[in-house]
């Protein structure tokens, strides 16, 4: 039995910080103590560095099978678990789409072989799959993703009939991409017609506007309260949607939910004219007003988890013009710096931040033994130095596109340590790639 003691840490879990021992045998927090001595354990001194639970991305593309010259299940979640991530959720709009249980299998399989984090893979629902989506085992599946605006792949849910089954047959969790198709395709044909083809990506917040995105969104909202329907609406891009949600009741008993993702609450339309097609993304980044509020809504409950929608393209692909570079980027290896980045602007708490990205998330998709720091918990940890600065270039990047829209950025907190399923999978750049993470497990009802 392998036993690791992490000595003297902040632990940053469930609205507290304490100064204490944790002691992890195998893959399984085993105690957690003011002081632990343990014969045999490896020690590991954490004094003055903070330990928090493993983060839990609910929205990645990593871009296999299928679209790997833009990334790969290992080099992403590499990527993610040196940025603290020990848990993600992926996407189905791959080459092929996993909208088969036979297609998400094959997706499942591969993570096995290669994953250094731990996974789960979401069903992708079609206009005419529902039959298929109903034969899923949703214990061993994070849920059903809607596309409910068109995005990368062309996997877009338009069929009234279709949504109707979905949402009034299925028991999972529902997540949706929120923006109304209709809307958008009329705006970018108004603005190409008075400026021409040739325009620049700051045009991005028009075309896929604030009301593009409520008209969606109010849309699944409607459905999901007809039809009682565990809806989860990904990255919030507008303070007019934040209406659509409440934090009058515990995460626990809501039935709808939403996800705030990093590049919303970090940029605004201003930076447009700086980087351009590089943070292009669906939905797009908005005013300083709609970030704002939305940050807001993070610290008051309205919505309820942060995520990357990490979704790289290569640099090639977005270094075309506006109308031909695909929407996305990388995010995955830096979203724990830049919440604590935030922290250090006293804009939110270590507590808030842990709640957020791990406690919440864990708790909304019903995650088995994941999401805190608890005795009889798998060991999904992360160490971080809040007072060691990072300097982001190409030279520390692990995404396999090479780029990052936070280049160039000096974050004043680094990743030291993390650990997934109890093994010290990342330790200050360096990795033991000798083990791989495990697929989660879901509790149902």
């Amino acid at each position: 039995m392998t036993k690791i003691l992490i000595k003297n840490a902040s632990i940053v879990n469930e609205g507290e910080i304490l100064v204490g021992d944790v002691l992890i045998e195998d893959k399984i927090i085993t105690r957690i103590d003011r002081e632990i001595e343990e014969a045999g354990a490896k020690e590991i001194n954490a004094e003055g560095l903070h330990l928090f639970p493993g983060l839990i991305d609910d929205q990645v593309h990593f871009r296999e099978p299928g679209l790997t010259h833009k990334g790969e299940i290992f080099t992403e979640a590499k990527a993610g678990v040196a940025g603290g991530v020990t848990s993600f959720m992926e996407m189905p709009n791959t080459v092929p789409q996993a909208t088969t249980l036979i297609e998400l299998e094959k997706k499942y399989s591969r993570a096995a072989e290669c994953s250094l984090a731990n996974y789960s893979f979401l069903m992708g629902g079609t206009n005419n799959n529902l039959e298929e989506v109903l034969k899923a085992d949703y214990s061993k599946i994070a849920g059903l993703k809607l596309f409910l605006g068109s995005s990368t792949g062309d996997m877009l849910v338009d069929s009234q009939k279709a949504l109707e089954g979905f949402f009034s047959k299925v028991e999972c969790i529902i997540c949706t991409h929120c923006e109304d198709d209709v809307m958008i395709k009329e705006n970018q044909k108004r603005i190409i017609e008075e400026y021409g083809e040739d325009i620049p990506a700051y045009f991005h917040p028009m075309i896929r506007s604030e009301e593009a995105c409520y008209r969606s969104s109010s849309a699944a909202v409607a459905l999901a309260k007809k039809h009682n329907t565990r809806l989860h609406v990904f990255h919030i891009s507008t303070a007019k949607e934040l209406s659509l949600f409440t934090n009058r009741i515990p995460l626990k008993e809501k039935r709808i939910t939403a996800e705030a993702c990093i590049h919303h609450l970090w940029f605004t339309d201003e930076d447009y004219k700086a980087k351009g097609n590089f943070i292009k993304w669906n939905p797009s980044i908005k005013t300083q007003y709609d970030r704002d509020k939305i940050f807001e809504a993070v610290l008051n409950g309205t919505i309820d988890v942060v995520a990357t929608d990490h979704a790289p393209h290569t640099l090639e692909e977005k270094q075309q013009s506006y109308l031909k570079a695909p929407s996305g980027g990388p995010l995955i290896q830096h979203s724990l710096q830049a919440m604590l980045q935030f922290h250090k602007q006293g804009k939110i708490t270590l507590e808030k931040i842990a709640e957020k990205t791990a406690h919440n998330v864990a708790d909304l998709f019903r995650i088995e033994k994941r999401g805190y720091i608890r005795e009889g918990y798998f060991a999904d940890l992360v160490l971080v130095n809040l007072k060691k600065n990072y300097h982001v270039d190409k030279t520390n990047l692990l995404y396999k596109c090479g780029w990052s829209p936070f280049e160039s950025y000096t974050f004043n907190s680094s990743i030291e340590k993390t650990f997934v399923n109890g093994h010290l999978v990342y330790d200050q750049g360096k990795f033991d790639v000798t083990k791989r993470g495990e697929r989660m497990l879901f509790n149902k009802f």
